[in-house]
């Protein structure tokens, strides 16, 4: 048995060996001839997608630094503000969130900055807040869509001119480009396509995973936010406050009441006696 793998073994390693001996000029030759087979007009629609490709990887890279869950949700924040509020330390909640800047601290400080005028206020400076922190995060990620996008298009592109030039060549020599002079053409021209797709597929399941990510996230930071904020919707006398920036009192109410006119003089003349 340990002999036959040896044998096995061996036979594996004198295989690899002959193999990567042959292959660096077979495989170099071949990737420059696929690389510049399309000629100037291949080589520049390759590079537009080199170019993408490095853009991509960056923004993929940048998205992995940014969607990190210690950047948008710190663990303590939430915790610390509700045991501040619950205990009416208004001015430690308000200096937690400033001490760790993130997406859960500016959307808890949007909320506590309304928390005079009643929890109906403050629900509504959350929703605006998580609005536009969520399009924040997705600006940078549209992005890899927008290459997810225009990849084949440049790829289809090199596509086109490829075939615009086999047939050319066809029409130059008045038919006599046989059948091997055609399939180089489209040969060259297929590459460009390739490299399109290459860069398009990872581009578009990036963003689709960036986009689920900010989606969660910021689901999660809407919660805990509700959750630390909630001490505020039970203070006393918060819907008295709300009635009053609905409601002011007009200048005339808040005047003293008008005084009864007074008895017109009694003009009759007096009784005779």
């Amino acid at each position: 048995m340990n002999r036959g793998l040896g044998l096995f073994w061996q036979s594996l390693m004198g295989l690899a060996q002959a193999t990567s001996d042959a292959a660096p000029d077979d495989d170099g030759a071949g990737l420059f001839e696929i690389v510049f087979s399309g000629g100037w007009i291949g080589l520049i629609i390759i590079l537009v997608l080199f170019c993408l490709s490095v853009a991509a990887a960056y923004l993929v890279f940048d998205q992995f630094m940014t969607l990190r869950r210690a950047e948008i949700l710190p663990p303590s924040v939430a915790d610390s503000v509700r045991q501040s509020l619950l205990t009416g330390r208004l001015a430690d909640a308000d200096a937690v969130c400033r001490r760790t800047p993130s997406v859960i601290s500016v959307v808890l400080l949007a909320g506590l900055a309304e928390r005079e005028f009643g929890w109906s206020e403050v629900e509504k400076a959350v929703e605006d807040t998580l609005a536009q922190q969520s399009a924040r995060l997705m600006r940078r990620i549209e992005y890899l869509s927008v290459i997810g996008n225009i990849a084949p298009m440049v790829g289809l592109l090199g596509t086109v001119t490829g075939m615009i030039f086999a047939f050319q060549q066809v029409a130059t020599t008045r038919g006599a480009a046989g059948a091997g002079d055609l399939a180089e053409g489209i040969y060259q021209a297929l590459v460009t396509t390739v490299g399109g797709l290459v860069v398009a597929i990872p581009s578009l399941a990036a963003y689709a995973i960036c986009r689920n990510r900010v989606d969660s996230l910021i689901a999660e930071v809407a919660q805990q936010t509700v959750h630390a904020l909630t001490p505020i919707k039970r203070r006393p006398g918060t819907s008295q406050r709300t009635a009053t920036r609905k409601s002011p009192a007009s200048p005339a109410s808040s005047s003293s009441t008008p005084k009864a006119p007074a008895a017109a003089p009694d003009d009759r003349p007096p009784k005779r006696t």
